[in-house]
């Protein structure tokens, strides 16, 4: 049985090192110990024996197993090692080729024109402030001056969710709510960002869904040229400083007088052309000073206090100033369309510092 032992002992020696594979150092492995290996057929064969030799046989085996375990370790890690390097030898990087392009997203355009007229107001003393997008009837309509039986509701079809609360249509109930919720009735100058919601068809020019930008000034004397000159400084951060601004006569319920807002074309610089339809003016945004009954339903006396108010969609600002023609790709996430922004980021960035 010694003898069977050594050269069981020799034969495990020369196999491991002659391994030239983790597998097949684990099928060694089976070989010499796994459950019909060698050691298992040896051990059946000590059963058989006499006692005096029992003990003996019981005692190389079990040093055998020692040592082919000291044995497969070292084994082990040899091969290991040789894998490794190996595999960074044929993995080897040539840094001298150059970098694999990695795509990074850019700052959406809707974002930017957001960005730049938040930045803008805030610099002139506004306040940037946001509401529910479920709002009630009484702060979407009734406290703007539109009763529920007024036929300026027809000129926005809503979302309702019951028959007192939908999706609002313009971000004016966040000024109503920031006038209910002043209770010192003070000034205020805010600009209010948000999406609305109407039902619009959608189409190159509308959406069901979509931001405005409003604006709300209340406070004692304020006057048309307040807002006049407000409005100035917006067309020119916005569009260039040789833009100027005109006021037409227009209908809101919530403004009196009301007005649309045109600025001078910033294409042709009013000579005419195809983006101003040969008018030399393009519109902008609505506008007018607060109604009195308005003032009058948020707790403020309009004989004291007056108040300009005005309202734009960022979509509509986007379209003109980087010649988008379909309100539809700022919502479809297309990504060559916002690539196209990419560099107006960079310049941007670039201008800032």
């Amino acid at each position: 049985m010694k003898d069977k032992i050594q050269i069981m002992k020799k034969e495990a020696l020369e196999k491991l090192e002659a391994c030239n594979s983790l597998k097949e150092l684990q099928d060694i492995k089976v070989l010499f110990l796994g459950k019909k290996g060698k050691t298992h057929e040896i051990a059946n064969e000590i059963k058989s024996l006499d006692s005096s030799q029992k003990k003996e046989a019981g005692m190389l085996l079990n040093e055998f197993k020692n040592y082919f375990n000291e044995l497969f370790e070292k084994t082990q890690k040899r091969l290991e090692k040789e894998e490794l390097d190996k595999k960074l030898k044929e993995e080897t990087i040539d840094i001298t080729l150059p970098g694999t392009k990695v795509n990074v997203g850019t700052t959406h355009p809707l974002t930017m024109i957001i960005d730049e007229i938040e930045e803008l107001f805030v610099s002139m003393g506004y306040d940037v402030v946001e509401g529910p997008e479920i709002e009630s009837d009484l702060y979407n309509f009734e406290k703007l001056n539109i009763p529920k039986d007024h036929p300026a509701r027809d000129m926005q079809d809503s979302f309702y969710i019951t028959n007192e609360m939908l999706l609002r249509t313009q971000t004016s109930p966040v000024q109503a709510r920031v006038m209910d919720a002043n209770l010192e009735k003070g000034p205020i100058r805010i600009i209010c960002p948000g999406k609305v919601y109407r039902k619009d068809d959608d189409d190159m020019t509308h959406s069901h869904q979509f931001t405005q930008i409003e604006g709300l000034v209340i406070d004692e004397k304020i006057s048309i040229a307040h807002l006049k000159g407000t409005l100035e400084v917006f067309a020119k951060k916005i569009f260039g400083e040789n833009r100027e601004i005109r006021f037409r006569p227009s209908f809101f319920p919530f403004t009196e007088p009301s007005l649309e807002v045109d600025v001078s074309c910033f294409k042709c610089g009013g000579s005419g052309c195809p983006i101003c339809k040969y008018t030399g003016w393009i519109e902008i945004l609505g506008a007018g000073m607060v109604h009195p009954n308005v003032l009058r339903a948020c707790g403020y006396d309009p004989e004291k206090y007056s108040g300009f108010a005005f309202g734009m969609g960022p979509e509509r600002i986007a379209m003109l100033k980087y010649c988008i023609n379909d309100i539809r790709h700022f919502y479809t996430n297309h990504i060559h369309f916002l690539n196209n922004f990419d560099r107006i980021e960079r310049d941007d960035m670039n201008e800032s510092k």
